[in-house]
């Protein structure tokens, strides 16, 4: 087991050297008091993992996009209709991206899609550096504040092994046939990879 995530490690410090390199240059030639990380890409490519990891680096806060997804009664035919439409985008400027840019404490409430209901309140106290992680994070939306934007990228039969072996069957049949649709239209439209670092799988 220790060898297995020594191995993982390895892995990971390697992939991701290229995002790391971008930030450490970001941090040493800014004075700015808030520095920005978008992390958006494919479903199932590792955005996750790599917000963690610099995470684990950085003296920094990291924010998911996951916590921001619709909730039931904001999945209008309307809404879903839209470009980058299914996630509350409106609701991550208000409640994160206003304050992080303000250098104010961060509160918001997580929505859970498995609980289907809106959590509890969760402080995060300022820090310079903060990482946006997830898919739609480069939304236009937001106007583009980040001083390092990163698209994770990977092969259609390695994102299908990757959800099929992360969600199941069942869930990667929706995956397939509505979620990833809609992140290939919004990353084709919107031009999401253009100016970013791009990792390959």
């Amino acid at each position: 087991m220790e060898e297995h995530r020594l191995m993982m490690k390895e892995a990971c410090v390697k992939r991701f050297a290229a995002a790391r390199e971008a930030i450490n240059r970001v941090l040493e030639a800014s004075d700015r008091e808030t520095i920005l990380i978008a992390i958006d890409g494919k479903c199932a490519s590792g955005k996750t993992t790599l917000g963690y990891y610099l995470k684990d680096i950085y003296d920094c806060n990291l924010f998911h996009l996951d916590d921001f997804f619709l909730q039931g009664y904001q999945r209008t035919e309307e809404r879903l209709a839209q470009i980058g439409g299914n996630v509350d985008y409106e609701r991550f400027q208000t409640e994160v991206m206003g304050p992080v840019l303000s250098g104010t404490d961060v509160i918001y409430r997580p929505y859970s899609c498995m609980e289907g209901k809106i959590k509890e309140e969760i402080l995060i106290k300022k820090h310079r550096l903060n990482i946006m992680e997830g898919s739609y994070s480069l939304h236009p939306y937001f106007n583009d504040p980040y001083d390092v934007k990163i698209f994770m990228n990977i092969s259609e039969k390695d994102q299908v092994d990757n959800i099929r072996k992360r969600n199941g069957e069942e869930k990667l049949q929706r995956f397939i046939t509505e979620w990833i649709p809609k992140e290939n239209r919004y990353f084709e439209i919107f031009h999401i990879a253009d100016g970013c670092i791009c990792i390959e799988w």
